[in-house]
């Protein structure tokens, strides 16, 4: 490796020992890798990995500087920079694409590449109220900006008004802005080929290769892995904030990277599929869909065995967090749902509980606690609002008051069985850490004592230990009542130690549904758009 670092260029781009944590929590450590002029570097790693904090880190985004800034140096045409914001790093000659959009959808594309940099021509109101006045070349913007949509190899008219566009036209926009600057060098794209099809992926992939002929480099981030393999020259691979490959792309196959991504086999913990000693059917899922911004489930399809602990997978934004969503009536959704053979009437979040499902959120302070409220009020809430328990009904039922007894005696409960570190039932759930908070949406939940019950990315921003208690519990919840539990996470090694079966999320669709004791990596490639 040393002789083929010796044999590259001088750097167009230097990382040593760039760290990065926020609020004590590491999220990168010493990361060091180069990049030259006319390079195309593939940046790959699971969720979580480090990618964007990196990208954030290099283009100036403000919540580094708000945050504590970052450790570590960075070089940019040999020279130390720290750019305190996104214009400073496209003055010095680095554009970025974001996966999401940001364009203004009421401007025509012309406008939208060449926005903040107009050319102009002086008129005589100029002279008199200064240069707010001045007349836009729009014959030239419109020249220059069919110019760098040509250059990537699509066809569209530059005057589109964008929110008219489909959406590989808008990915094909914001690429033309960046390209069009001038003393563009280094360009970084963030998952530039997640909205285009295959064939537009292709002409987009043949446009990058053609600009780093040109002498711009490109850090390209991905998921799909096969695109990684087909247009970067080097690979990086993160994983837990900490660089696990930097090697050209010499022979790499998909299975490689896929396995440093998701890394070593799993090891034994003691779980073994149940699946052949599962009987009958608890869920059946049907072509649904469900319009969750940035989580859009297109077409989804499987089937939940009864006593059965089913995983979602998945990359961000590929769908997983969409499919309980939509179920649970929070977002739009269409599709055929059946509960214990009886059907689930979609968008109506109260007859999805009344029919025997509980949900807990991955956001637990907006959809899962009444912050200000105690414990006691935030476990026996969701019981008390569905099926009337926790109440004491007076004069034949006219009149009723809350159980204050039984509530604390089930708060008690679950404080003890969760082991939720706090003062009592009586304080405030704001109060607590993230992992208590987890805890007690869980108590909430399994206070309904549902038929079937979805929690969604379970041990987020929570410590170890917290993650193993909740682990634990879901699985002894499992067992000693039988309840049927849909687990989805974006952390695969979770998923493999407590579920039956494990379905991976891509674009949208269920790309495969395996054992959890299968390799590794063809988790990873399922989850990068691969068949296996």
């Amino acid at each position: 490796m040393a002789d083929t670092e010796d044999l590259r260029p001088e750097p167009l781009l230097r990382l040593e020992g760039v760290s990065k944590d926020f609020y004590g929590t590491p999220v990168l450590s010493d990361v060091n890798f180069s990049l030259c002029k006319g390079e195309i570097l593939g940046l790959v790693g699971e969720n979580g990995a480090g990618k964007t904090t990196l990208m954030q880190i290099l283009f100036g985004m403000p919540v580094i500087a708000d945050t504590g800034g970052f450790a570590g140096k960075i070089y940019f045409k040999g020279a130390p920079v720290s750019f305190k914001s996104p214009f400073d790093a496209i003055d010095a000659g680095i554009g970025m694409v974001h996966q999401e959009f940001s364009l203004i959808p009421g401007f025509t594309a012309y406008e939208n590449i060449l926005l903040n940099r107009e050319p102009t021509r002086d008129n005589p109101a100029v002279e008199v109220f200064g240069e707010r006045l001045a007349t836009l070349k729009r014959d030239v913007m419109l020249n220059r900006a069919g110019g760098a949509i040509e250059k990537l190899g699509v066809k569209f008219a530059a005057d589109t008004v964008v929110a008219e566009m489909p959406v590989a036209h808008k990915q094909f926009t914001e690429i033309a802005r960046e390209i069009d600057r001038d003393r563009m060098e280094l360009l970084v794209l963030d998952e530039p080929t997640a909205v285009l099809t295959e064939s537009e992926a292709d002409i987009l992939l043949s446009s990058l290769k053609r600009l780093a002929s040109e002498g711009i480099a490109i850090i390209f981030i991905s998921h799909r892995l096969h695109e990684v393999t087909e247009i970067a020259d080097r690979v990086v691979v993160l994983r837990d904030g900490h660089i696990i490959k930097d090697i050209p792309n010499d022979d790499v196959s998909v299975l490689d990277i896929a396995s440093w991504m998701v890394g070593r086999e799993m090891a034994d913990t003691g779980h073994s599929a149940r699946e052949q000693l599962l009987e009958g059917e608890a869920l059946r899922v049907d072509n649904l869909w469900v319009d969750m911004p940035g989580e859009t489930v297109r077409d989804v399809s499987f089937t939940v065995k009864t006593g059965e602990i089913f995983g979602i997978g998945g990359l961000a934004g590929q769908g997983k967090l969409g499919i309980p969503n939509g179920i649970m009536g929070l977002f739009p959704a269409g599709g055929k749902v059946l509960l214990n053979q009886y059907p689930v009437t979609l968008g109506e979040p109260r007859l999805a509980l009344d029919s025997g499902m509980a949900f807990v959120s991955e956001d637990r302070r907006g959809v899962g606690l009444l912050l200000d409220e105690n414990l006691d009020w935030n476990i026996a809430f969701g019981a008390m609002q569905t099926k009337g328990a926790f109440l004491k009904s007076f004069f034949g039922g006219f009149f009723k008051l809350r159980d204050e007894k039984a509530m604390a005696a089930l708060a008690d409960e679950y404080i003890r069985k969760l082991e939720i570190k706090c003062t009592g039932g009586r304080q405030p759930a704001k109060e607590l850490s993230g992992g208590n908070q987890q805890k007690v949406c869980l108590s909430k939940a399994f206070a309904l004592n549902p038929k079937l019950l979805f929690v969604s990315e379970p041990t987020r921003g929570i410590d170890v230990g917290a993650k193993k208690i909740v682990l634990d519990t879901l699985r002894s919840y499992n067992r000693e009542r039988g309840t049927t539990i849909v687990m989805v996470s974006s952390e695969l090694e979770e998923l493999r130690s407590i579920c039956d079966r494990v379905a991976i999320v891509d674009e949208g669709r269920i790309a495969g549904i395996l054992s959890p004791d299968r390799p590794t990596a063809e988790f990873g490639i399922l989850m990068s758009g691969g068949k296996l």
